[in-house]
């Protein structure tokens, strides 16, 4: 069961709250985006991530809630259970005259291979179809990180393409090819839990 706040700034699932970065979570944050092992398939993402780089993703996404219409929803991944954030998911160029977004995520390395990253996954891709009535989802993976790919398959995107020599991670400054991966609003169906 997935809950939604009004404005969307909220989102539940049984073990996850997805909401707006706060600087109650810089050290939580921090210490999961200075794992290289995260940071380098984050197009954006400094290595070493400090402090201050928190900071100014925080004003960021304040800055991005207050643009109408929203083009951008940026979440914390919190765990219900102990109130750590755990990772990072975000639907960012939203253009809605297209009807499509970009999806993103990220979990620090002692989360991986839990369900965490399906289950915000599933409940981002429910926000963009459902409730913001998008038609396509897109996603680039950077080749190297077949995880990633792998999660977003289980929910029925397609690997469209390879562009070649594409970006530059700011992690490692060494330029990537990366997967383009897409998904229709009637190509997506909840896979089915074990």
């Amino acid at each position: 069961m997935i809950k939604y706040s009004q404005k969307n700034t909220r989102i539940e699932t049984e073990r996850l709250i997805l909401r707006q970065p706060t600087k109650a979570d810089i050290s939580d944050v921090v210490r999961n985006l200075s794992d290289l092992e995260v940071s380098r398939w984050l197009l954006v993402v400094p290595f070493p991530y400090a402090r201050k780089d928190a900071l100014w993703y925080i004003r960021h996404c304040a800055e991005k809630i207050k643009k109408k219409p929203q083009t951008d929803y940026s979440y914390w991944i919190e765990l219900k259970e102990s109130g750590e954030v755990i990772g990072g998911i975000g639907l960012s160029n939203i253009k809605f005259d297209q009807g499509k977004g970009t999806v993103g995520y990220w979990l620090g390395t002692r989360h991986h291979k839990k369900g965490y990253g399906s289950e915000a996954l599933e409940a981002l891709i429910d926000l963009a179809f459902k409730r913001l009535k998008l038609r396509r989802l897109e996603a680039g993976v950077l080749v190297g990180n077949p995880s990633s790919g792998v999660l977003l398959e289980k929910y029925g995107f397609k690997l469209e393409g390879l562009k070649r020599k594409a970006v530059i991670p700011k992690a490692t400054g060494k330029i990537s090819d990366e997967y383009f991966y897409g998904l229709l609003r009637q190509e997506y169906s909840r896979p089915r839990r074990k």
